[in-house]
Formats: structure tokens, C-alpha cells, sequence
């Protein structure tokens, strides 16, 4: 089932016995957690992703490795459940997935449908960046600040989009709410995974600022970064940014370009939302120092809503949080995966409370 919009106050989290698996499911990787609350995760297994091989063989795996954990941890606990985030567009509550630009061959798959024929077990299916939300609204800045509202942008293979309202993930009408990935930045942009030109996902995702660097390369006007491309050291995003932190100012430049495209998207959001909250994840975050400048740079641009209740700003004073707050993650590139752990520790009748 999908997890519904009424989170409950009566949460499993307070049995430090129960278990739970969770699942974070990539375009490149898939990680499978064992969890209690009162111990946090467990253990975790990392697989590659085998797109190639079709829905049905990454099903095979992640089934696989859940029953390995659940054999491992098991015995004397009380099993709550496995918690699956998962690449969107994901139609809930069916549970389908629809041209996932990240999962190509996955259109149309049911993949609750037959994640719970395999597991004979309950299964909560929700959005890989829903996932996300929940973990920092329960568990990271939305506790920590005491708010109940927040947006999230999740920065991996793909950018996802999460939005907790009053203490509820907001779905939509048909599971697909929060696709700020795929809102368009610059409408003759590159092209993008979903067939769109120019969105969010096509200049902010760990994919998409490695093309950029490798497109540079091959103009020939980036010789710091041909050099660590030489030596073997401009493989992964996490390459380009130790680039930028060592004064490169080709990987500056890219990282201060993807930080605008942020800026943008986000100054959108902050004037339609006015939520007190917007929470930058997933692995890209991890270089906010290198985003942030040009983030906030746009935001005072381009959202009068963030000039007028951004911290210490004259409307600022009444709002949760004490104003229009724009911050990385605190639980890092794990709260997607922490998120689907605690999913199932929810039941479908009423509102949240925190850990």
C-alpha cells in the first residue's frame, strides 16, 4: 500500500524492538537497510542498479538482499514492514511507475504489485524524494527547527522533489505532487531525461554537471580539469567539487552555474509555497559551500517572497523557523534511505508525530 497522507501519532518508533527494512532505489545503485529505531540502521547492502537487465532483475536483487537482512536480523524483533523510495513519476496508490527518466524499460511497471507478491509482507511504496522529505521533517531540520511544512530537492542520478504540508506528504492528485526536477529553467536548455529541454534535472543532478564538465573537456578550454582527467581523478561529481575546493575555476564556474539553476527553481517555489523551509539533499549537497553563493544570489533576485520573510526580514518574524529558511540537508545523502526505513513505522489514520 501506499503510505497515506495522514501520518500516524501512534508510531512504531517507540518500540526499539521493531525492524524495518528500507529501500533506496537509484538509477546507478540500490541500497537495502536493516533498521530499529532504537539502534538506527543496522546494515546496509549496495548493489549496482542493473537497468540494463530490466524491472524484473532489480526486483529479483532488492528481494534478495531483503530477505538475506531479514534472515540476518529477524529473530526476537517485530517486523513492521519494508519502506521502498523509488525514481518518480510514481502513480500511487496503485503503484506504478511511468517513464521514469532515470529507470528506462520501467514504464508502466507495478512494482508495489509485485514487490508484495514476492515478499508476502507489507510494503509502503513511496517516492524516492518523498522518502527524503519524510526523514528531515521526522527526523532532521524539520524537527530540529520544530516546523511542519518544508520542500526538499534531492541532488543524485536525478533531481527528486519531496513536500511535507502541516505534517502530511503532499501527493497530489495522482501520487505524482512534487516534480520540481523537471520544472524548466531555461526553455533552450539541454534536453532532458523526460523529453523536456532546459529543467531543473538537466543542470542540477550529479549526472548532469559531470556532462557539462566532459563537454568542456572536449572544447579544449579546460586545462586543470584535462589534467585531473589524466590522472584518472574527473570520474564522479564528488571529483569535479574536490576541483572547485582546490581552486580550479572551471569546476567554480560549473558549480556556481548549477547553483543559479537551484536559485532559480527554488525562487519559483518560495513565491508559490511560502513554506518555511527548503531542504537541498542527495550527494550534490554535500558541495553547498560551492552552490550556495549563487543560490541565494537568485533567490534575492528573483523571489520578493524570500526578500520580504527571509530570516530577519520585516515579514519574517511571525513564521515558523523565524523566516524563509534555505538550508542543506542535515541527514545528508542517507535521508533517503533512512526515510524509506521509517515508512513503514506509520500507520494510514492520522497525523504524524516526531521520533
Amino acid at each position: 500500500m501506499a503510505l497515506n497522507t495522514r501520518m500516524a501519532d501512534e508510531m512504531a518508533l517507540r518500540n526499539t524492538r521493531t525492524l524495518t527494512i528500507g529501500v533506496d532505489l537509484g538509477g546507478t545503485s540500490l541500497r537495502i537497510a536493516a533498521y530499529t529505531p532504537g539502534t538506527g540502521i543496522l546494515k546496509v547492502t549496495t548493489l549496482r542498479t542493473r537497468v540494463d537487465a530490466g524491472p524484473l532483475a532489480v526486483i529479483d536483487d532488492m528481494c534478495a538482499a531483503i530477505d538475506r537482512l531479514l534472515g540476518e536480523y529477524r529473530h526476537d524483533r517485530a517486523f513492521a514492514g519494508v519502506g521502498i523510495g523509488s525514481p518518480g513519476p510514481l502513480e500511487l496508490p496503485e503503484g506504478r511507475l511511468h517513464h521514469p527518466p532515470n529507470l528506462p524499460g520501467w514504464d508502466g511497471f507495478p512494482m508495489l504489485q509485485k514487490l508484495t507478491e514476492r515478499l508476502q509482507a507489507p510494503v509502503i511504496l513511496e517516492s524516492d524524494a518523498n522518502a527524503a522529505v519524510l526523514a528531515e521533517y521526522v527526523l532532521g531540520l524539520g524537527n530540529l527547527l520544530n516546523i511542519d511544512s518544508l520542500c526538499m530537492l534531492t541532488l543524485g542520478t536525478g533531481v527528486g522533489n519531496g513536500i511535507v504540508l502541516n505534517g502530511r506528504i503532499w501527493h497530489g492528485a495522482a501520487g505524482m505532487g512534487g516534480e520540481a526536477g523537471h520544472m524548466t529553467i531555461y526553455p533552450d536548455g539541454p534536453l532532458c531525461g523526460c523529453g523536456n529541454h532546459g529543467c531543473l534535472e538537466a543542470y542540477a543532478s550529479a549526472t548532469a554537471i559531470l556532462d557539462k564538465a566532459h563537454r568542456l573537456l572536449a572544447s579544449g578550454k579546460a586545462p586543470g580539469l584535462a589534467q585531473r582527467k589524466q590522472r584518472g581523478a574527473l570520474e564522479t561529481a564528488l571529483d569535479l567539487a574536490e576541483a572547485a575546493h582546490d581552486g580550479d575555476p572551471d569546476a567554480r564556474t560549473l558549480y556556481a552555474e548549477t547553483g543559479k539553476a537551484l536559485g532559480i527553481c527554488l525562487a519559483g517555489l518560495i513565491n508559490i509555497l511560502n513554506l518555511p523551509l527548503y531542504v537541498i539533499g542527495g550527494g550534490v549537497a554535500n558541495s553547498w559551500e560551492l552552490l550556495a553563493p549563487s543560490i541565494f544570489e537568485e533567490l534575492e533576485k528573483r523571489s520578493y517572497v524570500y526578500a520580504l520573510t527571509a530570516p530577519d526580514r520585516p515579514a519574517a518574524g511571525r513564521m515558523p523557523g523565524g523566516g524563509t529558511q534555505v538550508l542543506p540537508a542535515k541527514l545528508g545523502p542517507e535521508a533517503g534511505l533512512l526515510g524509506a526505513c521509517i515508512l513503514p513505522l506509520y500507520s494510514s489514520e492520522s497525523t504524524a508525530i516526531r521520533a
